[in-house]
């Protein structure tokens, strides 16, 4: 199985499956981008009691968290340098099946008040332990920024030339241009202080 070297950063960008659709690139207001730097712990504290019930709540996750687990153990339950196994099976799950694609749209709205994250964001347990995974990588990898390639069919991006905009969800992206062309392809080069390499396969994020 071919290994490819992938960059997992805090992006923000709207993934279109069917048509060509346009997205106005900003500040993405209503995203949920929480580092946990208040309240690490006692969401730490919460974990086991939250993921059991949100694998309840919501199926694709739980589908995509027995695999991912499955995976984590036949290539051998590496752990280092994560904090637990349940950051590894986080950032195995995040690349399976459509799970990145439903956590991404559900991340895109959480933050538009508490209640909406409260009651809405069934992937609270997901999303803190790949943002704690990510830290803990980045401190290993030495927070080395890195260029990197986001590849995303049908959509157009549309900003003017001097706008700040940011992305706020995370991105696959990969360290080299990818070859083969998809209807309305875009093809980004970025920058980026906040990714992390990880080798996944090239089958699971199709």
């Amino acid at each position: 199985m071919a290994l490819l070297a992938q960059t997992l950063a805090l992006l923000a960008v709207t993934v279109a499956t069917t048509g060509i659709e346009g997205v106005t690139l900003d500040m993405a207001p209503d995203s949920f981008d929480d580092q946990y730097q208040d309240c690490g712990p006692a969401m730490a504290e919460a974990l086991s009691t939250l993921n059991r019930s949100e694998l309840q709540q919501n199926p694709l996750f739980a589908q995509a968290w027995t695999k991912a687990t499955a995976e984590w153990h036949k290539r051998g339950s590496p752990v280092s340098p994560l904090a637990s196994p349940a950051h590894a099976i986080a950032l195995m799950a995040y690349t399976m099946d459509d799970l990145y694609r439903e956590f991404n749209a559900a991340v895109r709205t959480a933050g538009r008040s508490s209640q909406e994250y409260r009651d809405n964001f069934h992937f609270k347990t997901l999303h803190f332990l790949l943002t704690d995974a990510l830290a803990t990588l980045r401190d290993a990898q030495k927070g080395q920024c890195r260029d990197a390639f986001l590849k995303v069919c049908g959509t157009r991006f549309e900003a003017q030339l001097g706008d700040t905009v940011r992305f706020g969800l995370f991105m696959p992206m990969f360290p080299s241009k990818q070859i083969g062309e998809c209807p309305g392809e875009t093809m980004l080069e970025l920058r980026t202080c906040h990714g992390v390499e990880l080798q996944i396969s090239s089958e699971q994020l199709d």
